[in-house]
């Protein structure tokens, strides 16, 4: 009995001092395993990042293109409601001239159209007028055209009403981009 129980404790000896010597080289091969991951692991996270960055960067890149054509659309139909509200019989050539440097299109050849009889309406009764715009905002906007509501108000002073009368207007201009110019191809009175 005491030759089994030796054998026996040999043997569970034998399978411990294997399993001690087999851990090490288990260990060697996991370490090897995970020194050979986490490379591919931070190669895969930095290609994570770089397209999330890129695509971000594109996005902000745009976003501040647009926000730029906004704010360039949104001055152009400033500029056109002042000139179009703002008339002196002194000087009507040159508030018409103004009028037609941010035009083009139908409202150009309109207003050209009709620039005599204006003419002689404002001096024959000296009309003066000041626009000034209240408020404007964008409707639509693309790359090429856009449509802005304005709303503008005036002072008007004529033989009619020589101590001036305040007018409102509410307009919707549609621009259209030009040799790099927004210019007003419409002008209709809203509301």
């Amino acid at each position: 009995m005491a030759a089994r129980r030796t054998y026996g404790m040999t043997r569970r000896l034998a399978e411990r001092t294997a399993a001690s010597a087999l851990r090490p080289a288990t260990e060697a091969v996991r370490a090897a395993r995970e020194s050979r991951v986490l490379p591919v692991v931070l190669a895969g996270v930095l290609a994570v990042l770089v397209v999330l960055s890129g695509f971000f960067g594109v996005r902000l890149y745009q976003q501040h293109g647009e926000e730029q054509r906004n704010q360039d659309i949104l001055a152009a139909a400033r500029q056109a409601a002042v000139n179009f509200t703002s008339l002196d019989y002194r000087h009507y050539d040159r508030d018409g001239k103004n009028v037609l440097k941010g035009a083009t299109g139908d409202f150009k050849k309109q207003f050209t159209a009709q620039a005599k009889q204006l003419t002689k309406l404002v001096t024959d009764n000296k009309s003066v007028s000041e626009g000034h715009v209240l408020e404007a905002g964008i409707a639509k906007a693309g790359d090429r055209s856009a449509q802005v509501l304005v709303v503008a108000d005036s002072r008007v002073t004529n033989v009619a009403a020589p101590q001036g009368q305040a007018r409102n207007y509410r307009l919707q201009l549609d621009l259209v981009r030009e040799g790099g110019r927004w210019l007003t191809s419409n002008v209709e009175f809203v509301g």
